[in-house]
């Protein structure tokens, strides 16, 4: 058996609870996964440009599944994208703006917006995870290609409301949860999996040579489409049921044990 793709959620599995992660060890290993022809994907619901950013010189070798599988770069070039219609985007912003629970990003493939009304406090905060945003008076004023959206939400009405915007918004999007407060809308089918699934068409790869990591529900489709899904210890409880095999956690360095235990034949490698 030989691995010959690795993807990567990111908060709460390849970084931290600092948003870090071991540089040093991560350019052995990935010294390692390069002289072995081993893909390394980032598969993460955040912005492209953001994740980039992560991964300083090497960040145009390496391959994204950005904003859950709405868009899909390989090394610098562009895979696929997701184009959500703008009547879509005007119903589906209209039930939002409803519930007062709900904080709005729309995800475009140029840059992340919201309205111009948001306190600066607000819009300082989502700058730390979106290198690209800006302020609009009207979300339909954005000329960009819509690829998500992104809502932020009390933690503990996180599930009640992914399943209440299912009941009402079911037929133009996918409600899916990170947890920790946060709901991305997706085009259906469009989620990390198939950005996976492309990834493997494109290098020719199979299931049984992908290894994949995640915490949060919206990564179990991936965890469930490859050979070996890797649930991290902090991961919620139908992340664990779904995955076949378990990782320490995020803030053990958890992917890289299990990188570095492939290398070494030890582990589920054996």
């Amino acid at each position: 058996m030989s691995i010959k793709l690795i993807a990567v959620d990111m908060d709460g599995t390849f970084l931290n609870d600092t948003k870090e992660y071991d540089r040093e060890r991560f350019s052995e290993l990935y010294l390692k996964m390069k002289e072995q022809g081993i893909k390394f994907v980032v598969a993460s619901g955040n912005q492209y440009y953001q994740l980039k950013s992560f991964y300083g010189d090497i960040q145009d070798e390496i391959s994204y599944v950005a904003e859950n599988g709405a868009f899909v770069v390989d090394r610098g070039e562009e895979v696929s994208s997701v184009s959500i219609p703008k009547d879509h985007v005007e119903a589906v912003t209209e039930e939002i703006s409803k519930n007062d629970k709900l904080s709005t990003i729309v995800c475009g493939k140029e840059s992340a917006y919201v309205l111009d009304h948001v306190t600066e406090e607000y819009f300082k905060m989502i700058q730390k995870f979106y290198r690209r945003l800006k302020r609009v008076k009207s979300f339909d004023d954005i000329d960009d290609q819509v690829l998500k959206f992104a809502l932020s939400c009390p933690k503990e009405d996180t599930d009640g409301l992914k399943d209440f915007l299912e009941d009402i918004l079911g037929e133009y999007i996918t409600p899916v949860s990170s947890g920790h407060g946060s709901i991305d809308l997706i085009v259906p089918g469009h989620h990390k999996a198939n950005g996976i699934r492309e990834l493997q068409k494109r290098w020719h790869i199979k299931d049984e040579e992908t290894m994949a990591f995640g915490d949060g529900g919206n990564d179990i489709e991936m965890l469930s489409h490859v050979q070996y899904g890797f649930a991290m210890e902090n991961a919620t409880e139908e992340v664990k049921q779904i995955a076949e095999y378990s990782a320490p956690s995020n803030n053990m360095n958890g992917v890289l044990e299990i990188i570095d235990q492939y290398f070494k034949g030890e582990g589920p490698f054996k």
